[in-house]
């Protein structure tokens, strides 16, 4: 009985979901905000993330064909070693994107985290989110949940795939538990820090960065 819901649960978040997703930047309207859903720059035993390459890439595309204005990074911070949203800065900023349109979320430990805290605490509403078509319907699924005015950029999706898409489903049910069961709020919330206080503070992110590369 538990597949055949988390199934259908699978199958009801895609078809919920399908008319925010879009695949060519042509396609998809302004946002002030693109929301960059962070993931591990390099794989296990060495080589770069095709997952992570395709969200940079779809995030500088966006930026520079005028869809976002800026580009909040959203991703994990758990170790001095081990810093999605600096390395994603990193990344963007050597493709072009320049330091005053990059705003940082260190506390974007899971989805929900990431797209809560873009509306909570970096007080965007309307957003653009840049993710695989399987992480978008997820995403997406959760800021609907929230009434929060979201769309995603879907990037291409690396082939053979099936365990990631198992993982998936059952990222789904979290997913839903979190929402409508167990009501859970990100790890941190804390005051408001509209996306252009965070651009004025741009400096002191750079010297961040100064300091790890040291």
């Amino acid at each position: 009985m538990m597949i055949i819901i988390i199934f259908l649960l699978d199958y009801w978040i895609s078809l919920k979901t399908e008319p925010y997703i879009y695949h060519n930047a042509d396609d998809i309207s302004h946002s002030s905000v693109g929301v960059v859903l962070g993931t591990s720059k390099y794989i296990k035993g060495g080589g770069i993330n095709t997952f992570y390459k395709n969200r940079i890439d779809g995030a500088v595309n966006l930026y520079k064909s005028g869809k976002v204005d800026y580009l909040l990074v959203s991703g994990d911070n758990a170790l001095r070693s081990y810093n999605e949203p600096i390395t994603m800065k990193r990344d963007l900023l050597k493709a072009g994107v320049p330091n005053s349109a990059i705003v940082l979320d260190y506390a974007g430990f899971r989805t929900l985290d990431s797209i809560i805290r873009a509306n909570k605490v970096f007080d965007a509403n309307n957003f653009t989110i840049i993710t695989q078509e399987f992480h978008c319907e997820r995403a997406l699924f959760i800021a609907l949940s929230q009434g929060i005015d979201a769309k995603c950029f879907s990037v291409p999706t690396p082939n053979n795939i099936n365990v990631i898409r198992l993982r998936e489903m059952l990222a789904r049910m979290s997913a839903f538990l979190d929402i409508y069961i167990l009501n859970r709020e990100p790890k941190y919330l804390g005051p408001v820090i509209p996306i252009m206080s965070e651009i004025d503070n741009s400096g002191k992110m750079d010297e961040n960065i100064d300091l790890l590369d040291q």
